[in-house]
């Protein structure tokens, strides 16, 4: 007797939905997916329960005739392949392929009518099990129902997750079809999500301020559009547009992260590390940015067939792409200068409204409460826990308000009282000119990043710009551009160094030390010359000129950290920028030192010049902005 026999076709669509349709989400996808490649230009979806007992899906495209809509809950049946060739795919999946398997696990409802048809028709399917079409009134396009989904397999039930994760899941998949498609009008509706309808936008996927725009302020947020930078570059193939936030726009998770390859929204580990790479020195390894990138090409080159679901891609050429994505990446962050994101001054807003508000009702409040208010700090006590000490003979705010008031507080540092030229950085002389002429107040004001007017607990610069304020962290804007300044030097013609009078011998662990005489080639390249002392030591012989008055032996203890971070298995570019970075934590302004006001102008006219300055080299921002209006609101002004 034959123990090998051929299976029920409604068990084959059944076993051939567990590969499609993972949950209900899947199922939206795939719906979703066949009206955009039905040319539709308005998709509405609605749940219930999360979808398991309804997904509805009504679009506006073409719409079938009895034939087509016969052939579409047909195994092995569709219009995505005219020719039959297989590395030729332009559409997202059409009418058949995914239908069958929703049909074989659900109660299945088509109603359908093409725009120079008199009447609709209607196609039911239970389980598989196949009705005849019949006459129904309908609008031009289809709707697809579909209703107790895995009642025919009630095993998959038991997987699934609460409605409320379930509808999420749904959200998500819909907001990345919205991505992609911003020519399209999307709607969702159903319980445990919050409902939305984003218009059709014009424009498409231009990233130049229209539709792309519009709808990605629209799905990833209101504040994305003002901190994020237009990409849009090409390479053998290739063609790569969208908008990438800035490094100090981050999430907690990627989420935020869209990729759409020829109109298909996906997620690719290949992609995913280009992105990586691209944000290498300017974000922090546990934070993940927001962007939108559109990789468009010919589908020869690019398989979608990787993945049941379709969510994964595979690049004949993947080296090529990567590389594109992160020059793309990087050239744009390079444009962007300075720029830090603009929601750290709302964050900072919220945190001080947190302080003003703190006492409760006001001060008018306390007589009617029977409290006494809290003694008010003198003058002197106030200066000396906020402002730098002032000199001896300061006249307070009486002379002229806070721009005096702060800049009298450096008058004992002032330069010129020791004859030499203030050049804080010492890597861009134009800075230091702009820095150190004789502008008028306004002129001073109109730079992006204003004229400094005081240093906060020897920490914090405070400069006034036209419109409001900018506090700086000094140590973190001055390690990134002494980073950026190395770099520049490696790149064209090798970090400068010093010799040493005595060789500065440093004790490791062994296993340091030897890391640190295999990479010795490598070191000396960014100024670092060193040589094996013993099986426990190095001596260090040259270092960059720029830090030889610094802890040497806090420096290579660091250097020997960075190299063990990044592995021996790390790209040599990678090992050395994290190598850079240390090195320029030591060469830069440390928080608690005072500096004159030319110090800080030419700090600020610094970053102004030198790009991916908003953010220090681990990704945290180098300053906060904060309007005029902003502060007027916080007091009450407006």
């Amino acid at each position: 007797m034959s123990v090998i026999r051929r299976l029920d076709p409604v068990l084959i669509d059944r076993i051939a939905a567990g590969e499609v349709v993972e949950r209900p989400a899947s199922a939206v996808k795939e719906l979703v997916e066949n009206a955009i490649d039905a040319g539709a230009r308005s998709i509405a979806v609605e749940i219930g329960d999360g979808g398991r007992r309804l997904i509805r899906v009504t679009d506006d495209g073409r719409g079938m005739d009895a034939g087509d809509l016969v052939l579409a809950v047909e195994r092995h049946a569709t219009s995505k392949l005219p020719e039959g060739n297989l590395s030729d795919i332009r559409t997202l999946g059409f009418r058949g392929e995914a239908l069958p398997s929703i049909a074989a696990v659900s109660r299945l409802s088509i109603t359908t009518r093409r725009a120079d048809a008199p009447s609709g028709l209607m196609l039911q399917v239970d389980a598989g099990t196949r009705g005849e079409p019949r006459p129904a009134s309908a609008m031009p396009g289809t709707r697809i129902e579909v209703a107790d989904l895995f009642m025919a397999t009630p095993a998959r039930l038991k997987f699934l997750k609460s409605d409320r994760a379930e509808a999420q899941a749904v959200a998500e998949v819909v907001r990345r079809l919205a991505v992609a498609h911003p020519q399209i009008r999307f709607s969702l509706t159903g319980e445990h999500l919050t409902d939305f309808t984003w218009p059709a936008e014009e424009g498409d996927r231009d990233g130049n301020g229209n539709g792309l725009t519009r709808r990605l302020g629209r799905v990833l947020g209101r504040d994305f559009p003002d901190n994020a930078i237009a990409v849009d570059a090409a390479r053998e193939g290739f063609a790569l547009a969208g908008m990438i936030g800035l490094p100090t726009y981050h999430r907690g998770n990627g989420a935020q992260i869209h990729f759409v390859v020829n109109g298909r929204p996906v997620r690719d580990k290949l992609l995913l590390s280009a992105v990586r790479g691209g944000y290498a020195d300017v974000m922090a390894s546990d934070r993940h940015p927001v962007l939108a990138l559109f990789i468009t090409c010919d589908p020869a080159i690019v398989d979608v067939n990787v993945h049941p679901a379709k969510t994964e891609v595979r690049f004949r050429e993947p080296g090529l792409i990567r590389s594109l994505i992160v020059s793309a990446i990087r050239d744009a962050l390079a444009r962007a200068g300075h720029r830090a994101a603009t929601t750290g001054g709302t964050e900072m807003l919220g945190a001080m409204r947190a302080h003003v508000g703190g006492y409760g009702g006001g001060y008018g409040g306390y007589g009617a409460r029977g409290f006494t208010p809290p003694p008010r700090p003198s003058r002197d006590a106030a200066l000396a826990d906020s402002w730098q000490a002032p000199h001896e003979g300061f006249q307070g705010y009486e002379a002229g308000g806070f721009a005096e008031a702060g800049q009298a507080a450096f008058e004992a540092f002032a330069p010129g009282a020791d004859g030499r030229q203030v050049d804080v950085v010492g890597s861009n002389p134009e800075a230091g000119e702009r820095a150190g002429e004789d502008a008028g107040e306004p002129a001073r004001e109109a730079y992006p990043l204003g004229a400094a007017r005081a240093q906060l607990h020897e920490t914090y610069i405070v400069s006034q710009t036209r419109d409001g304020i900018v506090i700086v962290d000094q140590h973190a804007a001055h390690e990134r551009l002494v980073y950026e300044r190395l770099k520049r030097e490696r790149a064209q013609s090798g970090i400068a160094r010093q010799i040493l009078l005595i060789p500065e011998i440093v004790e490791l662990d062994p296993l340091d030390a030897a890391r640190l005489g295999d990479a010795g080639e490598a070191l000396a390249q960014l100024g670092l010359v060193l040589e094996p002392f013993g099986p426990d030591a190095v001596a260090l012989r040259e270092v960059p000129a720029a830090l030889a008055e610094g802890d040497l032996a806090a420096l290579v203890r660091d250097v020997a950290d960075a190299l063990a971070e990044t592995g021996e298995a790390a790209p040599l570019t990678r090992r050395l920028d994290a190598v850079l970075s240390r090195i320029s934590c030591h060469g830069s302004i440390r928080a608690g030192r005072r500096l004159r006001p030319q110090e800080m102008d030419a700090l600020l006219r610094e970053m102004e010049a030198t790009p991916l300055s908003g953010q220090c080299n681990h990704g945290r921002p180098t300053y906060v902005a904060l309007k005029r209006s902003d502060i007027e609101r916080l007091f009450g002004r407006r």
